[in-house]
Order: C-alpha cells, then sequence, then structure tokens
C-alpha cells in the first residue's frame, strides 16, 4: 500500500544573513499510513511546523522529497490542497466578518457549497460554536473551533492539523479526540502536530518524535510506553547505604536518589539484578510506576538545551 504522507531525506536550512545557517529540518524519512492518527511530536522549534509548510508547499526544501497522496508535493500542490484539510498553527481571518461569512467564502472557492455548509453547521454544533458572531469578537478557544470546522467541513482524505487543540479547554479537547476518532473509524487520515502529549497518547496510533529538525524514534503508541524506563521507589525499614547508588548504577538504574530509608531511581529492563543489589536490607515496600508518553518524550530532550535563534526562527 502507498503512504497517504512521505517524506525521503526531507531537509530545511535557512540562510540568515550575519548568522550561521540554520537547520530546520535534517534528512527526515517519514510514512504517514492511510486510516490513522498520526501524531508529531516536538516543543516549539522542533521543526514541526516547517514540516507541515513543506509537505504543502508553502515553501520550498533544500533537499529532499515530500508527497502526498503518492503526489510530488512541489510538482501536484493544487491537486493535494483539493484533498487536503489544514489548520494552521496561527490563523488569520478576516477581523469585520462573521464566521458564517468566511464559511460561506471557504466553501465557494471550494465549490459544492451547500454540502460544505451543511457539514460546517453539524460541526458547529458539536463544538458549540456561535457562527453569527465576528472574528474580530472570537476568544483564541472560538477562532480555533472556526480553523477546525474550515478544515473539516469538505470531508478531507487528509487532515494536517498543526497544534489544533491550543486554546481550547478541555471538555472541548475531549469533543476534539472523539471527533478524529470518527474521521479514523471513516478510514480517512489525520497527521496532528503537538506538543500536548496526552492528547496524542489518548488517540494516536502511532507517534513521531522530533528534536532539533531530526527524527528521534516512530513508534506505535502502546509499543513506545512499554519500551520506557520505569519510575521505581524503594522503602527500607532502615537507612539505605549511600554506596547503594553506585551499585544501582552499575545494572542501569538512572536518575538514583538516595535519601534516608528511600531509593528513588529510573530502570529500564528486568528488576531481579535491582533485587540482588538491595538483597541486605529489609524492604518495606516498592512502589513501581509506568512512565507517562511525556516522560518518555522528554527522555529525548534532557541532555539537549534548544538554542533561542531556533526557538525563535523555526516552529
Amino acid at each position: 500500500m502507498t503512504p497517504i504522507l512521505q517524506t525521503q531525506n526531507l531537509s530545511k536550512t535557512y540562510h540568515v544573513s550575519g548568522r550561521p545557517d540554520l537547520k530546520a529540518l535534517d534528512q527526515l524519512t517519514l510514512e504517514v499510513q492511510t486510516g490513522e492518527i498520526f501524531g508529531y511530536l516536538g516543543p516549539n522549534g522542533a521543526g514541526k511546523t516547517t514540516t507541515i509548510r513543506l509537505l504543502l508547499d508553502l515553501i520550498r526544501p533544500t533537499s529532499g522529497t515530500a508527497s502526498v497522496f503518492g503526489l510530488n508535493a512541489q510538482e501536484h500542490s493544487v491537486a493535494i490542497h483539493r484533498r487536503v484539510g489544514f489548520l494552521p498553527g496561527e490563523l488569520n481571518l478576516w477581523k469585520n466578518r462573521t464566521a458564517a461569512q468566511v464559511i460561506y467564502y471557504i466553501a465557494s472557492l471550494r465549490g459544492t457549497i451547500a454540502p460544505q455548509v451543511k457539514e460546517a453547521q453539524k460541526l458547529a454544533e458539536e463544538l458549540k460554536f456561535d457562527a453569527s458572531k465576528k472574528i474580530r469578537d472570537f476568544s483564541t478557544g472560538n477562532k480555533r473551533k472556526l480553523g477546525l470546522i474550515l478544515a473539516m467541513m469538505h470531508r478531507p482524505e487528509l487532515l494536517i492539523l498543526d497544534e489544533p487543540t491550543s486554546g481550547l479547554d478541555p471538555l472541548m479537547q475531549q469533543t476534539f479526540n472523539q471527533m478524529m476518532r470518527d474521521i479514523r473509524a471513516e478510514g480517512r487520515t489525520v497527521f496532528l502536530s503537538s506538543h500536548q502529549l496526552s492528547e496524542v497518547q489518548a488517540i494516536c496510533d502511532r507517534v513521531a518524535i522530533l528534536r532539533d529538525g531530526q527524527l528521534q524514534t516512530v513508534q506505535n503508541v502502546d509499543t513506545l510506553m512499554k519500551a520506557g524506563f520505569r519510575s521505581v521507589d524503594l522503602e527500607f525499614r532502615e537507612a539505605v547505604p549511600q554506596m547503594w547508588q553506585e551499585r544501582l548504577e552499575s545494572i542501569g538504574a538512572q536518575e538514583v536518589v538516595i535519601q534516608d530509608k528511600t531509593a528513588r531511581f529510573k530502570l529500564r529492563g528486568d528488576f531481579d539484578p535491582v533485587l540482588r543489589v538491595v538483597s541486605s536490607g529489609y524492604l518495606v515496600n516498592i512502589d513501581v510506576h509506568e512512565p507517562s508518553l511525556e516522560d518518555i518524550f522528554l527522555s529525548f530532550y534532557d541532555s539537549a538545551q534548544t538554542h533561542e535563534t531556533h526557538k525563535e526562527m523555526v516552529k
């Protein structure tokens, strides 16, 4: 099966006068399959928005290729745009127009106005959105709702959403999650850029983690969760010998903290070596926490500092 979205060694470098070249995206090779919700993770400045702009031919790559629906993103951008619903990270619309007027105008550009307006009304009800108000009167959350309606009202084969729940309250985030599940159930595809890990963990089938423009991993969400470390708290009857820190670290324990009668650390792999290290102590309690997706995500970043220039110039 041909992936619905594919990149091969996709790179983007910005050349800034008087400054070193800034590599926003570095050799990205990625595939997204039809009918999945794919999470694209990274903090601001990681290169997520740059990737989306390249996929939609809003900017051109320095090297590498991108294709959507099996079509080259540069050569067939118009045909691709007809089949994609896109929500940008920053949505700028006509402030003195009502949402209903904007919906009608965008529908007229696409053609088949009546079905789109009908779908927009349905989406507005789900999102509890009042389309009669002018754009200038909308909160950030309501602007986001309008953006989602505009992206979805023509029922596209592929949704590309850049930080879609930014500004939405928790209840609306749950509504959004269900809408995405419904789209997946219809066999359509969602490419979801986000730094809100809870939503990605809740709805995505697979996730990619991006760090400073470089792809770190692509995994099923369940696999990624199982592959992560566990947080371990050990409580003893007597004070824990400080020498145990070195012993625990020698068997792969990380971030070991020994304080009075407790030992806390992160562990990958089997638990048996830990029990051998602490076998001379009287163990009162063991508390093991499975990692959240956020813990796993942060493990890709704990050794890196993002440069301020990178934050300012690449989203």
